[in-house]
């Protein structure tokens, strides 16, 4: 049975009759487990969906992308660069410390430290502490992405997580890819708390019994979260019933699921962007956009979606996907062969020249089949390509550390617009803002950044537009990057779990709200 849940629209929720429901657990297994029990460590998914299961945000998306309250109950616009939160009161940690405006203000000050956090949050100046469940949350100017970026701000409790431990390190300090007290303690205000973790083999959340969020129907008891990469592997799993939910679904298992009995195949479009970056301090040849232009032209983007996504994809010319105010459809995807062998010629490198590659094998879908396709197209422009890829968790610290010539990266729009594609992945690299925090490819144009730096100061939804189309525009012309598709989404679930009213285009499914049907 497939269940298609739009994500732009909620997902149409069936009238039942009253059934009973029991306490229950949940095995659920994705591609790999999160890298870190810290919430700041890394801007991804994976630590995304770990912080809706074990943290709260002040505002949540919904699944037809409008926003809702959480840990604040309310929001006002106080002048052109205020905004003020009330917080819910009767909010406890995992700890039993009380949620307060302190902890809120404490979390913005380490979120500003944070290097993959911090650019998102450069708008923002400061949080000022009204009393303690009223704070206001300011900008340097006006800002048209507050409540975006309020979903980004999960209260982290700042008693528990102050102080030093026992070897004299702060407790409070964020550690990219290393060991420390965040990364291996939790406390939060979320429905599940941490009981078990065996980094690559299993994670087991139980629910926090003084959970603050009694309207919920959510009836889980425990979730067993195992990582198992191989996709035969995953869905194997979910067929035999060893697991209850799984994640990704690949496109080659789709009509086996969607087929099975017993099983719900859940889709929805995506808007996460699968690109490669290609390195100018690395490269000489990258620094010339006729050598860029040359390898997007020389990229099936069509073919790899169509052979290797099995057409669960969508082809991609742009970083922002349609409904996002830079899409423009001038920017079309483009392949051309001949095009590609031309433009080699004209910048004098027709006999080509070798790079490296890298790229996760456990990340996105199919994301090292689509490495190995993209690498046999850069062939056929004389440009030798030295692949390796590798599980995420040896990725991310080679991403970092700009290990390979290309790099493979995806992205979803932390803020649900087109600016923050830029900001991240092709803005020019500044350690202070945070912008370019994930541009492998040291691609810089400052009237790109600036471009940027308007839209975000810009209230007018189709003066926003303009700005960000001509941003989109010039990545473009300057092949600052290489599209290749938006990839979709793909769950599977039990039957009876009701699992297609809990998750969203963002793919962090809310688990806390999870109503498993007795005998499911």
């Amino acid at each position: 049975m497939t269940k298609f849940v739009r994500s732009l629209a909620a997902a149409a929720v069936v009238a039942m009759a009253p059934v009973a429901y029991a306490e229950t657990t949940v095995r659920v297994a994705y591609d790999a487990d999160p890298v870190s029990l810290d919430p700041h460590e890394q801007l991804s998914g994976g630590t995304l969906q770990l912080s809706h299961m074990v943290f709260d945000p002040l505002v949540r998306w919904t699944q037809d992308l409008q926003f809702e309250p959480r840990l604040a109950e309310s929001w006002e616009q106080i002048d052109g660069t205020t905004m003020r939160f009330k917080l819910r009161s009767g909010v406890t940690f995992h700890s039993g410390n009380p949620l307060t405006a302190n902890d809120v203000d404490w979390t913005f000050d380490r979120l500003k430290q944070s290097d993959d956090f911090k650019g998102i949050f450069a708008p923002f100046t400061d949080v000022e502490v009204v009393d303690d469940m009223t704070f206001d949350l300011k900008t340097s100017e006006p800002y048209p992405l507050v409540l975006h970026t309020a979903t980004y701000i999960f209260p982290m409790d700042s008693a528990f997580y102050s102080g030093t431990t026992a070897d004299g390190k702060e407790k409070a300090e964020v550690v990219k890819h290393g060991d420390s007290f965040a990364s291996r303690n939790v406390s939060g205000t979320g429905p599940f708390i941490v009981s078990e973790r065996e980094q690559g083999v299993r994670v087991v959340f139980d629910r926090y019994a003084d959970y603050w969020d009694s309207e919920s129907g959510g009836n889980v008891d425990k979730i067993v979260l195992s990582p198992i990469k191989e996709d035969p592997t995953r869905v194997a799993a979910l067929l035999s019933g060893d697991v209850d939910f799984i994640a990704p679904v690949p496109p080659t298992d789709l009509k086996r699921v969607e087929e099975a009995e017993g099983v719900d195949l859940i889709t929805m479009p995506g808007t996460r962007i699968i690109t490669f970056q290609m390195n100018q301090e690395r490269v000489e040849a990258f620094k010339d956009a006729r050598v860029r232009k040359a390898i997007d032209y020389a990229v099936n983007n069509a073919g790899i979606v169509d052979r290797i996504m099995r057409g669960f994809g969508t082809v991609g010319g742009q970083a922002s996907p349609s409904g996002y105010l830079g899409y423009s459809e001038e920017f079309a995807p483009r392949f051309d062969l001949e095009k590609a062998k031309a433009l080699m010629a004209e910048a004098g490198y027709a006999d080509g020249f070798s790079i490296t590659m890298m790229a996760p094998n456990n990340r996105y879908v199919n994301d090292d089949k689509i490495a190995q396709a993209v690498a046999s197209m850069l062939a056929q422009i004389n440009i030798k390509v030295d692949l390796q890829t590798m599980p995420k968790a040896q990725y991310w610290p080679a991403f970092d550390e700009r290990a390979a010539d290309m790099m493979m990266i995806g992205w979803h729009a932390d803020t649900e617009d087109s600016a923050n594609f830029h900001q991240f992945l092709t803005a020019c690299p500044d350690d202070a803002t945070g912008n370019g925090q994930y541009n492998s490819g040291n691609y810089c144009n400052e009237e790109a950044d600036k471009l940027m730096n308007e839209a975000n100061a810009e209230t007018d939804p189709a003066k926003r537009a303009e700005l960000l189309q001509k941003l989109e525009g010039i990545l473009y012309e300057e092949a600052a990057f290489i599209p290749l598709h938006w990839q979709n989404l793909a769950w599977g679930a039990k039957s009876g779990m009701n699992a297609a009213e809990i998750v969203n285009a963002l793919n962090f499914p809310y688990f806390g709200d999870l109503v498993v049907e007795t005998g499911s």
